[in-house]
């Protein structure tokens, strides 16, 4: 399902796309989870055997701005479909998937955070995320209802959008190293987060909906790496050495080796790294690993791609792109 928009916005998808005048498996059909009409019609038009609830507001420093429409979209839409599912009587046929967030943890209980941690969110964002999963689990419990949680903790590809911090590093370095671009602008770079690939974890979406009974996972590597460590080897991949200085908002990254005949644009001692407070969020989650021992156990799951595998994808992939839009 997707928004009415004036343009087309469906190129992460354009390689599954097939003309709708010949036969096809795949098909965009117009809604919006706030629009309880259109999602109540679609749901009973198809008569889906699962449905994935990826829809959301998903960037937490926007949901500090538009806290009401981020609680309409993430807390609301989830009511409106699971809501759908049970006035329809599709309960014995529907299993429904939440995508839930690890910003739910927000203020560290433990060192690691499973399926028993406290939840304690941080912004707007997860605290809608937050309604959502209980009342996933309400609905699961009230109604006998197929509905699971997945407790997903950050992932990653080369199809992100381009205002989360991953892909803004990714594409900005690129941009920068061609000329294109004369520096990236970052806030908290000592955040510590938990970085999986965005393919192991929808392979573990629907693996959750093929178990015998509904119930809700961590997914999760069990590893973390700041935002720096994330630049610092997304400068490896380009060859380019860089030495950090100054603390706080004047800490900044120089240039200290590269190829010059590959990088004729580039200069020692250019700064390509700046830190703005205008990125710093109100409240901010600075430390965030998970413990999927549960999805590991029961599912069978383990990630099949590393940091260094994930950073290097993104990379070839965006260097591609900045080549071709230079």
């Amino acid at each position: 399902m997707k928004r009415k928009s004036s343009y087309f916005n469906t190129a992460r998808l354009d390689h599954l796309y097939i003309d709708p005048h010949n036969k096809t498996n795949f098909f965009l059909h117009y809604g919006d989870v706030i629009d309880s009409n259109s999602t109540s019609d679609l749901i009973n038009k198809i008569k889906p055997d699962e449905i994935y609830n990826l829809a959301a507001q998903s960037h937490v420093a926007t949901s500090f701005q538009m806290p009401e429409y981020t609680s309409q979209v993430n807390a609301m839409g989830t009511l409106k479909i699971l809501e759908s599912i049970r006035s329809l009587n599709l309960v014995s046929k529907t299993k429904f998937y939440q995508a839930s967030s690890s910003e739910l943890f927000g203020e560290i209980k433990e060192k690691n955070q499973s399926e028993l941690t406290p939840f304690h969110p941080q912004s707007p964002y997860a605290v809608s995320k937050l309604f959502a999963y209980w009342i996933t689990k309400n609905y699961r419990e009230s109604y006998g209802m197929y509905a699971c949680n997945g407790i997903l903790f950050n992932h990653e590809s080369p199809r992100r959008g381009e205002t989360f911090v991953t892909k803004k590093i990714t594409m900005s370095l690129n941009r920068i190293a061609l000329g294109a671009e004369k520096c990236l602008y970052l806030g908290n770079i000592y955040s510590l987060r938990d970085w999986g690939h965005a393919k192991d974890y929808a392979e573990m979406q629907w693996k959750i909906l093929q178990q015998k009974k509904p119930d809700d996972f961590v997914i999760a590597t069990g590893k973390q790496y700041s935002v720096k460590f994330f630049v610092e080897e997304c400068c490896k991949f380009l060859k380019i050495k860089i030495r950090w200085t100054g603390k706080g908002l004047q800490e900044k990254a120089m240039i200290t080796d590269f190829n010059k005949e590959k990088y004729p644009s580039l200069k020692k001692n250019m700064i390509i790294v700046r830190i703005d407070k205008k990125y710093f969020r109100p409240l901010d989650v600075v430390n965030l690993i998970g413990n999927a021992k549960k999805a590991r156990r029961q599912l069978g799951w383990k990630p099949k791609t590393d940091i260094y595998q994930l950073i290097k994808e993104m990379m070839l992939y965006d260097q591609k792109l900045a080549l071709k839009n230079k």
